[in-house]
């Protein structure tokens, strides 16, 4: 196994630029520097429970689904387990590309993990204005993510909120479908994503809703997953202080709930 990257054709990484996953990706590091400590036990927790599962299983080789920056993973542990260890992301960071070079079991791949929701909005809105914005979002395909090869425990991380994210931006801005439109289309999202982890051995983390408290006080709580999730053969949920310092410039912070699960 070697570290290398398939490239994207120029086009298409012109694609990935104008819906912003570069900036997106970018802007996570940031948010999470800017958070002081406030991320840190979210991080470890999670590290914790991929190492729990993992003693549980004791596969040979793992796939981390969202590997981005590689904060919630515990790669070192993993590689001197001799696990044969795949990173999937989008996009990867250079960081992240040299870190891993020396390691002889890690390989790296850049794919939409939607499995081409990414080019599919793109050619149906992405060259359209606010004077020919799409009707609806009907006929829009959700494919299912499929690899070339056996992922053995798929580890799906933090990213099932994550994929409708930057898609649902730019058909909000291109289309005039409806709010009801928009919450099929995220169920759509997780329900593929969800499909394709129950054919496999899979352990996931996500957050599942986000709690927000007010500058005076009051708090409300709005779901990020829109789709039931199963049991699992062990879970854990935990809070992640993810805007503890206000970030969002309203004077109101909010933290994530999150659940991770084995099944």
């Amino acid at each position: 196994m070697n570290n290398k990257i398939m490239s994207y054709s120029a086009s298409y990484r012109r694609i990935l630029n104008r819906m912003g996953y570069y900036d997106y990706q970018q802007g996570f590091i940031f948010r999470h520097l800017n958070q002081d400590k406030g991320w840190d036990d979210h991080l470890q927790r999670c590290r914790e429970f991929i190492l729990k599962a993992v003693d549980i299983v004791k596969p040979s080789r793992v796939t981390v689904l969202g590997s981005g920056w590689l904060l919630e993973v515990p790669l070192r542990e993993l590689a001197d387990k001799g696990l044969d260890i795949c990173l999937v992301d989008i996009v990867h960071p250079p960081e992240v590309i040299k870190q891993t070079a020396g390691l002889k079991n890690v390989s790296i791949h850049e794919e939409d993990l939607s499995g081409g929701l990414i080019e599919e909005v793109w050619k149906s809105a992405g060259s359209r204005t606010f004077l020919n914005r799409l009707p609806s979002l009907e006929g829009l395909q959700i494919p299912e993510y499929s690899p070339d090869e056996d992922p053995g425990l798929v580890i799906s991380l933090n990213i099932l909120t994550q994929l409708e994210t930057l898609p649902e931006k730019l058909l909000r801005s291109k289309s005039k479908a409806t709010d009801e439109e928009f919450l099929e289309l995220r169920k759509g999202i997780q329900q593929k994503h969800l499909k394709f982890l129950q054919k496999n051995k899979s352990l996931l983390i996500t957050d599942y809703a986000e709690v927000f408290t007010e500058a005076n006080g009051s708090t409300y709580e709005k779901p990020t997953v829109v789709i039931n999730l199963p049991e699992g053969v062990i879970h854990e949920e935990w809070k992640w202080d993810f805007d503890l310092l206000k970030s969002d410039y309203n004077k109101k912070r909010s933290y994530l709930k999150v659940r991770a699960l084995l099944f």
